[in-house]
């Protein structure tokens, strides 16, 4: 959800800055053209003023000071003439010592600057015809006032636009946390779905998620149905093949098949491997109990029960420890983690002369799980290759197994490593490495 949000500010910030910045220079621009546009026509009627001041003198031309405006008398007042024709050129007194920059071509021009203090002028330059000689008319005007009070109203302008931006994007921050909080409760719940503290989730939530939340309680229904249809199965099948277990193993070990020891022993073996492995499932099953789908591995409360079973498969002459935080929870499924550490377990019991030792740490990047046993482990050179095979010692050894099938299974769908040492206790160290999930 935070990514959602996050995305939807960070769009909402960018095409905000990019049409308010492409808004705001072209209102300016904009505002700038048509101040000029009315300042080239004050301009445009100082030059035509100034050609009705020329008349016909006893020299030629001359210009009428009675005519002109005062403003071109005082000294950079701020407002420039200078008339060109063929016999010579005249300027207002308010240029002093300075020449007016003259523009190659008729039309108006903005940025020409004059004299020390750097006045930035607007020019106007406009041709003529007057008692039948050409003229060129170049009239300025000093545009550093106007410049400067439009750049104040520039800065007071983008300072609004910023507040304005400020409030706009609290009010959507607002709008966005608020629309997005169903979605935030949707992911409570799944998060309480994988510790397993709901069952469903609240079907009341906005249109758009209907479907998406109906999808998911569907399919815990269906998935909790199919552990307790499969969970009870296995019941049945346990307890309705007690009796023909009980009754092949009585007539194994029957005077009818005393003629024939090595069957009899054979059978024997079978039918004992065959209830054993019967009763681990049966226990498996059992310890698996009512869980909710996709509740997570809670260590403290799940290993003590764990263990229990251990014993009760195992009997009382192997010492069983474990060592784990009691606040480690593994982020993987309840059902997958017992088979793995079941199988581990199981084995290392099964090989181990007096000590078992499982360790669970959980450090920076993901968690440890090592199981230990002090049995007579596997050669160096023999680990990789089984590793390799996915064999099993059973196959080796017989009634002895590793179960390498099922915990590779586990261990490549989460993207783990396994790998076998020599363990601190003389035995077999099996040691699986998982990262976090994100």
């Amino acid at each position: 959800m935070r990514s959602i949000q996050a995305r939807l500010s960070v769009g909402l910030i960018s095409v905000l800055v990019i049409v308010g910045l492409v808004l705001a220079q072209l209102s300016l621009w904009l505002f700038e053209m048509g101040l000029q546009r009315y300042l080239e026509a004050g301009l445009r009627n100082e030059s035509e003023n100034l050609l009705v001041a020329m008349q016909r003198g006893p020299q030629g031309l001359q210009l009428d000071q009675h005519r002109i405006s005062p403003a071109y008398e005082r000294p950079f007042s701020g407002h420039y003439f200078r008339i060109d024709f063929p016999d010579g050129h005249w300027r207002s007194r308010s240029l002093w010592d300075l020449e007016l920059p003259v523009p190659d071509q008729s039309g108006l021009y903005s940025g020409l600057k004059l004299g020390p203090e750097g006045q930035l002028l607007l020019v106007l330059r406009a041709d003529y015809r007057r008692l039948g000689q050409p003229l060129s008319i170049i009239v300025a005007q000093d545009y550093t006032p106007v410049r400067t009070s439009f750049q104040r109203v520039r800065q007071i302008g983008l300072g609004m636009g910023l507040a304005a931006l400020i409030a706009v994007l609290v009010l959507q921050r607002i709008t966005v946390t608020r629309s997005l909080k169903p979605l935030e409760r949707t992911r409570e719940q799944i998060a309480q779905l994988q510790l397993g503290q709901r069952s469903q989730l609240d079907s009341a939530v906005p249109v758009e998620l209907e479907p998406l939340v109906a999808q998911i309680n569907h399919l815990l229904l269906h998935t909790e149905d199919s552990l307790k249809r499969s969970r009870n199965a296995l019941g049945n099948l346990g307890h309705a093949l007690k009796t023909p277990m009980a009754v092949l193993l009585s007539l194994a070990s029957s005077e009818r098949l005393r003629d024939q020891p090595e069957v009899s022993r054979l059978l024997r073996e079978q039918l004992e491997h065959i209830q054993l492995r019967l009763s681990r499932e049966l226990n498996r099953a059992r310890l698996a109990g009512d869980a909710l789908p996709g509740v997570q591995f809670d260590c403290a409360g799940e290993i003590p029960g764990l263990f229990a079973t251990l014993e009760m498969i195992h009997g009382g002459h192997l010492s069983l420890s474990y060592e784990v935080a009691a606040d480690v929870r593994l982020p993987w499924d309840r059902e997958d983690v017992l088979e793995l550490l079941g199988n581990l377990l199981d084995n290392a019991c099964k090989w181990a002369d007096a000590q078992v030792c499982l360790t669970i740490v959980e450090h920076e990047h993901g968690y440890s799980v090592w199981v230990d046993d002090d049995g007579p482990g596997i050669p160096e050179d023999a680990r990789q290759a089984v590793l390799d095979r996915g064999s099993r010692l059973d196959e080796q050894v017989d009634g002895h197994g590793l179960g390498l099938g099922i915990v590779r299974d586990i261990v490549e769908s989460w993207s783990a490593r396994l790998s076998l040492s020599e363990s601190p206790l003389g035995g077999l160290r099996v040691t699986i490495e998982m990262d976090k999930r994100v």
